[in-house]
């Protein structure tokens, strides 16, 4: 199929506008949206060093400074080609006023390959409670309203059950 350019007459709507140079921004701005962490190779890989590199990794990340989590690690599954390491990292933001507040967890995932090189750094991806798109660590910018949208809707869920 031929590739079809707009013509230079052609009026764009102000959408697509928008559209294009937002996606021009973000080709521009790239390395500025996400951090190229240095993970740790398989062969170097340990529960602790894997918590301690999620914990890095998450300090980079654009909160406000009342966000705090914790972050643990789960359990481990072996696969025939993967060994996973799981991990919960459990925000909330309290206040002197409200100690006790809503909460957000992401999951972590360490994937340890047992067919590639021992040389090569881990995989880590993550996924935010109560959404289905999976990110990998350094390809996508976490947004902070994805924590906040888990704890609204956790409390409007509480409002409605306790009615």
């Amino acid at each position: 199929m031929e590739e079809q350019r707009p013509s230079a007459n052609l009026n764009l709507t102000t959408e697509s506008a928008q559209l294009v140079k937002t996606l021009l921004d973000r080709h521009r701005h790239a390395d500025d949206h996400v951090n190229n962490m240095n993970w740790v190779t398989s062969k170097d890989f340990t529960v602790d060093v894997g918590k301690k590199q999620i914990a890095e990794y998450i300090q980079s990340w654009e909160l406000q400074s009342c966000w705090l989590y914790s972050l643990d690690p789960l359990y481990t599954t072996e696969e025939e080609h993967h060994t996973l390491y799981h991990y919960r990292a459990r925000f909330s933001t309290p206040t002197p006023r409200a100690p006790i507040q809503g909460t957000a967890s992401v999951y972590f995932v360490v994937d340890i390959s047992k067919v590639r090189p021992r040389s090569l750094p881990v995989e880590v991806h993550f996924i935010v409670e109560s959404n289905r798109l999976v990110h990998t660590a350094g390809k996508s910018k976490f947004r902070e309203k994805w924590l906040a949208d888990v704890i609204e809707s956790k409390t409007l869920l509480r409002r409605a059950v306790d009615l």
